[in-house]
């Protein structure tokens, strides 16, 4: 009987492709896609075999984690077809410096209160320095990030920053950036070599590649990464400015792709506007290169709707600049 019943709830769950908002948990819907289908059961089943001490294993409540599980999963799906919606925290981390900052302090608390209020949602972002300057250097490029997450994986603190295993366990959507340092591109020798330092696009590249390996490992989580921040143009030079457009070109075009859980918000786009430089009337000063106020305030809610965007399934298909369509 229970056979019988598990194949009637298997056929209808094929049939079930409802689109469900996904700042929101669903009952049943373990994959989080928005949509109940067998593959729901497979992914409770995988969380089993991969992660048995998780918490969404208890499915029925009742303390422990095992198959009466995964019989109350396929009875409450079968009984309840017209899905039960439960408001979802959504921990979300954003790990920056001082454009970061200022981006921040442009509205983003203040604009997710707000969406919060409106929507019924429970999106908790909060932000830190990236690296924090205690042990590891005040550097966040390309070699800092796959330094700490990828040439120092594990379980435990590196240089006191919290490597990929820590953060993935407490935030489902983590947000990275660089400053715009990061811009200040030096010419390729040739000899591409991923644990150096140097700000040159061949080695940009391969630690990028390495990052996105390493990020895809945590397909529960979703990353957005912004692209870098641009400088004003007297604080750099014609060459190193076009292989900083290169460079974030490339990352829009060939290492973002659609389908996996890295996204991407087009900070460099908005700075710049299609030029090489930051524009002087985004900028502090004329030789500053932190976004000024008035520029911060006009970005941050594009920032919090890509955020949205992500979280909601939507970010492979909305713009990465966070502007309406």
């Amino acid at each position: 009987m229970l056979i019988r019943r598990i194949g009637i709830v298997i056929a209808a769950l094929f049939l079930l492709q409802s689109t469900l908002l996904a700042v929101y948990q669903y009952k049943g819907d373990f994959t989080e896609d928005g949509k109940l289908n067998i593959t729901d059961v497979i992914k409770f089943l995988l969380i089993g075999r991969d992660n048995p001490e998780d918490e969404r294993l208890d499915f029925n409540h009742d303390g422990e984690k095992n198959v009466s599980d995964v019989i109350s999963l396929l009875l409450y799906i079968s009984t309840n077809l017209s899905l039960e919606p439960v408001e979802l925290t959504v921990k979300i981390i954003f790990l920056h410096h001082s454009t970061g900052n200022n981006i921040w302090n442009g509205g983003v608390p203040k604009w997710f209160e707000q969406f919060n209020a409106e929507n019924s949602t429970n999106c908790l972002i909060s932000e830190r320095s990236f690296p924090s300057g205690s042990l590891y250097p005040w550097n966040n490029y390309p070699y800092d990030y796959w330094n700490i997450w990828v040439n120092h994986a594990g379980n435990e603190l590196y240089m006191q920053e919290p490597t990929l295993e820590i953060l993935t366990r407490q935030y489902a959507v983590i947000i990275f950036k660089h400053c715009f340092p990061v811009s200040n591109i030096l010419a390729d020798t040739g000899n591409p070599d991923i644990s150096s330092s140097a700000k040159r696009i061949e080695n940009y590249k391969l630690q990028y590649e390495a990052l996105k390996t390493k990020i895809r490992e945590y397909p529960q989580n979703k990353f957005i990464v912004w692209t870098g921040a641009a400088l004003v143009i007297d604080g750099t030079n014609q060459a190193n400015a076009e292989r900083a457009k290169t460079f974030f070109n490339w990352v829009r075009e060939e290492w973002d792709e659609k389908g996996d859980n890295v996204f991407l918000w087009d900070f460099y786009q908005l700075e710049t506007e299609g030029d090489l430089c930051l524009k002087t009337e985004y900028a502090v000063s004329s030789t500053d290169s932190h976004p000024n106020t008035s520029f911060s305030s006009m970005v941050a809610p594009l920032f919090c709707r890509r955020i949205v965007d992500v979280i909601k399934g939507l970010g492979d298909d909305r713009p990465i600049t966070g502007e309406p369509e």
